[in-house]
């Protein structure tokens, strides 16, 4: 049924609207129950309190990250554990000795060197933590993972993509027994 009026439109039938398509009426009260959407009370956020809150939500981000630098500077590093390792006598040259220092959970080896001389380093390449190895025929410390090969004096990158050199030990000889007692950073560098 349609009424013509003076604008020339056809009369919709009450609860239908006329849809902007061809002049075809929809059922928009049956879209309006199941998406029940209140204008009035819609929040909208203007770009300045969308600036403010990213102020503030980055200002809260940046003072957050920055306490654990500064409370690190307010507790110094504790001193490692003293952990004996082996005898002088129980390695024989060229041999490893696997450990674990300075916790549990880090893996360690001694290398002795030379009949009066021993390396210990911290068994995770620098590069992705593969674990690496000693290689007697090469005297080398290779990591099989992505062929990063270190000095075994040094502890210095040879080849391969670890970015920086193995983390040495510090030992000490102590009533035939050799100690760990520390851990420094990188071949010259400060030790903890």
């Amino acid at each position: 049924m349609t009424d013509e009026k003076d604008t020339g439109a056809p009369s919709v039938e009450p609860g239908l609207k006329s849809c902007a398509n061809e002049g075809r009426t929809c059922d928009c009260s049956q879209w309006r129950r199941d998406f029940p959407i209140n204008w009035s009370a819609d929040n909208y956020t203007t770009r300045r309190e969308f600036s403010k809150f990213l102020a503030l939500a980055s200002g809260g981000a940046f003072v957050g990250s920055a306490f654990f630098p500064i409370a690190e500077l307010g507790h110094p590093n504790e001193k490692h554990p003293v952990v004996d390792i082996a005898g002088i006598e129980d390695i024989s040259v060229g041999g490893v000795r696997l450990f674990r220092y300075p916790t549990s959970n880090d893996p360690a080896m001694l290398i002795r060197l030379t009949k009066e001389s021993w390396t210990a380093y911290l068994q995770r390449c620098t590069h992705l933590s593969c674990p690496v190895y000693f290689t007697p025929q090469t005297g080398r410390i290779e990591c099989p993972c992505h062929n990063g090969a270190f000095d075994v004096s040094t502890g210095q990158v040879l080849e391969g993509p670890p970015p920086r050199p193995l983390p040495r030990i510090v030992l000490r000889v102590s009533g035939g027994r050799i100690l760990a007692c520390g851990i420094e950073d990188f071949p010259g560098g400060t030790s903890t």
